[in-house]
């Protein structure tokens, strides 16, 4: 009895953990918020995560994009594809060495040549941390196919 619950239930969890709403945007299952409601423009302007704040709010790409000042908001809203994270906000390395979606936490993050990358957490990161420029060129292979998943 119990293994016949467990399979389906295993199942539903797993869709729901990598679920996303919005376009190719990972979002929490119970929200609609892009990065967790970190600001996208602070990565670039001020070196570190930091979290939005409801007053400063925009929707793209079916998400909701939070940002800790005006400013900010307006940056994203004149360029939001500079600022977004690549594959979606997923993990970097997970795309690249594993070929499959999986949460990236905006608080281990990296830009390389200008773009904005997430990883699941700080152990993998520190596996995509020994072949950056490797795992971007295969996770940049296998993204088109995963962001129609």
């Amino acid at each position: 009895m119990k293994k016949s619950i467990v399979r389906p239930l295993c199942a539903v969890l797993m869709l729901l953990a990598s679920h996303s709403f919005a376009e190719d945007i990972y979002t929490d299952f119970f929200s609609d918020n892009a990065l967790s409601g970190y600001d996208a423009v602070a990565y670039f302007t001020e070196g570190k995560p930091v979290k939005g704040k409801k007053e400063y709010k925009t929707e793209y790409l079916g998400a909701d994009w939070f940002f800790s000042s005006e400013k900010n908001k307006k940056m994203f809203e004149e360029s939001p594809d500079t600022y977004r994270p690549q594959y979606g906000g997923h993990c970097a390395w997970a795309v690249g060495a594993n070929n499959a979606k999986a949460k990236g936490d905006p608080k281990y993050w990296k830009i390389v040549n200008e773009k904005l990358y997430l990883n699941y957490n700080q152990d993998v990161q520190n596996k995509w941390l020994n072949d950056v420029p490797g795992f971007i060129e295969k996770a940049n292979a296998n993204w088109p196919r995963l962001s129609e998943d």
